[in-house]
C-alpha cells in the first residue's frame, strides 16, 4: 500500500476527492507528450487492461472517459437511451436522484423505485419491481450511495436482467476497488466509476466499461448519438486499434490514473478491497465509544467500508466545526447533502486513508471540538 510516504499539507477525509500518494503526483507531474504519439498509445492499452483486472471483465471497451464520474453517467445515458426507452432506477440518495434526471433529459420514460436515504433495496424487492415493469430497456442503480454511505448488494440483479434482454447499468464511482464488485460474473452490462475515491488519483477521469450486449444496442440506435464528445461510436475510433482522433485526451491525468492502478494490483485487489472492510469495522467500533451516532441502520442495510455517515449531536454547528478542523487541524470531513445537509458527516477511509491510525485520528481531532 502506497502510503506512507506521501506527503499532504491537508488530509482529505471527505467523501472525494482522497489524499493523493506522492507516487501518482510525480507520475502526473511527467513531460506531456502528444495524445497521438505512439508511447501514449502503449499508455493508453496498459491503462485499459489493467481496469479490466480490477473491474474482472474481459470488455474489450474498457477504459477512461476524459471527465469525472459524472460524464461516465452522461456516457452510459447518452448513448444507451432513444426516446421513449423506459428506463427503472433504484433510487435512495443524491446520485439515484441524479441517475434519474440525466436519463430523462435523453429522452428516457424514467421509473422510479425509491427508498429513504440511508436504507438499501432487498434483492427480492428489486426483482419483484423489475418483473412488474414491460418493456424494460435497462435497469440503473448505484453500487455505493455517496452521499449516505449505504452499499447495495447488487450480485444477482444483473444475470436476472439477461434473461429479459434488459441492460444494467451500475454506478460504482465509491465502490470501484473499495468493495467486491465483479463485472462479469455478476452480469453487469455497463459500469463507471471515478478516478478521485478510492484510486487516490485526482479528479477528471471516469474509468468505464461496456460489454458487447450494450455495445450491441449502440450500435444499432435509429438515432445519432446527442452527445457528440461521449458518442461511444466515435470514441471507440480512437481508442481501439484505428487510432482516428477524436479529441484532445488528458495525457497527464492518464499517467497518474495508470500509476494509481498500478498501485492497486502491486497491493492485491482482494487485499485492498479487505483492509477496507477491516478499516470500517475498525471505525464502527470507535463509534460506539464517541458522541456520534452512525447514520446508516446497521440493522436495514449495509454500511460502505470507505464513506462512513454520521448523524450529528443536536445544536451542533456543522459548517463552523468543519471549518475550523480544516482551518486548525489540516483536516477535511464531508458535510451532509439535500435533506441530511447540516445533520450528517461524511468521513471518507478511501485508498492510502483506509488505515486505523487515520480512524484513530479523526475521532481524536473531533473529540476536541464536540
Amino acid at each position: 500500500m502506497e502510503s506512507d510516504s506521501s506527503t499532504f499539507t491537508k488530509l482529505l477525509l471527505g467523501p472525494g476527492p482522497s489524499t493523493v500518494p506522492d507516487r501518482i503526483l510525480k507520475a502526473m507531474a511527467n513531460q506531456t507528450i502528444s495524445h497521438l504519439d505512439p508511447e501514449f498509445f502503449k499508455i493508453l492499452d496498459e491503462t485499459s487492461e489493467n481496469l479490466r483486472l480490477l473491474f474482472k471483465t474481459k470488455n474489450e471497451a474498457t477504459f477512461a472517459v476524459s471527465g469525472t464520474g459524472s460524464a461516465g453517467m452522461e456516457t452510459v445515458f447518452a448513448n444507451l437511451i432513444e426516446k421513449n426507452d423506459k428506463v427503472l432506477i433504484f433510487n435512495n440518495g443524491l446520485f439515484g436522484d441524479r441517475m434519474a434526471d440525466v436519463a430523462a433529459r435523453y429522452g428516457a420514460n424514467v421509473l422510479e423505485y425509491k427508498k429513504d436515504w440511508g436504507t438499501s433495496f432487498k434483492t427480492s424487492e428489486m426483482i419483484n419491481q423489475i418483473d412488474q415493469c414491460d418493456n424494460l430497456k435497462i435497469v440503473a442503480i448505484v453500487h455505493a450511495e455517496t452521499s449516505t454511505g449505504v452499499l447495495q448488494d447488487i450480485k444477482n440483479i444483473g444475470n436476472h436482467l439477461k434473461e429479459k434482454e434488459i441492460l444494467f447499468v451500475v454506478d460504482a464511482v465509491t465502490s470501484f476497488t473499495g468493495a467486491e464488485l465483479k463485472i462479469d460474473d455478476w452480469g453487469i452490462d455497463v459500469c463507471y466509476s471515478g478516478t478521485q475515491k478510492c484510486l487516490n488519483v485526482p479528479p477528471g477521469l471516469s474509468p468505464i466499461t461496456f460489454n458487447d450486449r450494450s455495445l450491441e444496442k449502440i450500435t444499432k440506435r435509429k438515432s445519432k448519438v446527442v452527445s457528440w464528445y461521449l458518442d461511444m461510436n466515435l470514441l471507440q475510433d480512437y481508442l481501439g486499434s484505428n487510432r482516428i482522433y477524436h479529441h484532445t485526451a488528458p495525457v497527464n491525468m492518464l499517467f497518474a490514473l495508470n500509476e494509481g492502478l498500478k498501485i492497486c494490483l502491486e497491493e492485491g485487489l482482494t487485499s485492498r478491497i479487505t483492509r477496507h472492510n477491516q478499516v470500517g469495522k475498525y471505525f464502527d467500533k470507535k463509534l460506539e465509544s464517541s458522541n456520534f451516532k452512525p447514520f446508516v441502520n446497521i440493522d436495514e442495510s449495509k454500511s460502505l467500508p470507505m464513506l462512513k455517515s454520521l448523524i450529528l449531536p443536536k445544536d451542533f454547528d456543522d459548517s463552523l466545526v468543519r471549518l475550523k478542523i480544516l482551518n486548525e487541524r489540516k483536516i477535511e470531513i464531508g458535510g451532509g447533502l439535500g435533506s441530511t445537509k447540516g445533520k450528517i458527516w461524511r468521513v471518507g477511509l478511501m485508498g492510502c486513508n483506509a488505515r486505523n491510525d487515520i480512524v484513530d485520528l479523526f475521532f481524536e481531532t473531533t473529540r476536541d471540538y464536540l
